[in-house]
């Protein structure tokens, strides 16, 4: 059994389903990714997973216990962070500030937490008074997981983290997401960086049209001829 699972998950947006059937699950000390063309429903079954989209049928659970009927802030509540795509800070706030609302749910002096934000991304340390719109796009995304991270969770979720950003940006922080794997927090990415993703994968499920086309581990993944040739140019 999986830290977090999502069991045949049916449902979408209005009376349209987006996905079908779609199954995730991920562990602590894992990081899952969920590849796909355009469409393929991989910011659906996230925000499934996450209780932000009403499901039809199928469930979820988390540490054992069926959440469907949770609503976002109760999951997060107990343990689930999510980092959307876009609009992930506040602008008009310092970095410091930023990441002092990731922590409205801790009790007790945040000093620690905040000390190990800045220790596994040292910019934002230097930058920690300047409001994060006048950052980079790395900076910012760097902003929103620290955010995420603050809230101390078991289970972090990533929506399409690498867009945008430049390959050497994207490489660090797959590479700051194997750090956070390390310390036992489960991590969930959707991913339109499919090779690199899947590099850094644990478990990788490739979605086409809303359902399980392939799943496996990152690297029996990009082994894989038919994913290669389908999905990763070859």
């Amino acid at each position: 059994m999986s830290y977090l699972e999502g069991d045949a998950m049916t449902g979408g947006y209005g009376g349209a389903d987006i996905i079908h059937g779609c199954s995730i699950s991920v562990d602590r000390g894992e990081i899952a990714v969920i590849v796909g063309p355009n469409g393929a429903g991989k910011s659906t079954a996230m925000k499934a997973l996450l209780g932000m989209v009403r499901l039809r049928s199928g469930a979820v659970r988390l540490g054992g216990e069926d959440i469907t009927g949770l609503s976002p802030q109760d999951r997060v509540g107990r343990g689930m962070a999510f980092v959307p795509q876009t609009d992930n800070v506040f602008v008009t706030m310092t970095v410091r500030e930023n990441l002092e609302m990731g922590a409205f749910l801790r009790r007790g002096d945040i000093s620690g937490a905040m000390e190990r934000v800045f220790e596994l991304f040292p910019a934002l340390r230097d930058e920690r008074d300047r409001p994060a719109g006048e950052l980079s796009g790395g900076q910012r995304q760097q902003v929103a997981v620290g955010r995420a991270l603050m809230t101390g969770p078991a289970l972090l979720m990533l929506d399409e983290p690498t867009a945008g950003v430049s390959p050497i940006v994207m490489d660090d922080l797959f590479e700051r997401m194997l750090e956070i794997r390390s310390a036992g927090i489960a991590i969930l990415m959707a991913e339109q960086n499919a090779r690199q993703a899947l590099a850094v994968a644990d478990r990788g499920y490739v979605l086409v049209t809303g359902e399980n086309r392939f799943t496996d581990s990152g690297r029996a993944l990009l082994a894989d001829p038919e994913v290669r040739r389908s999905f990763l140019g070859g």
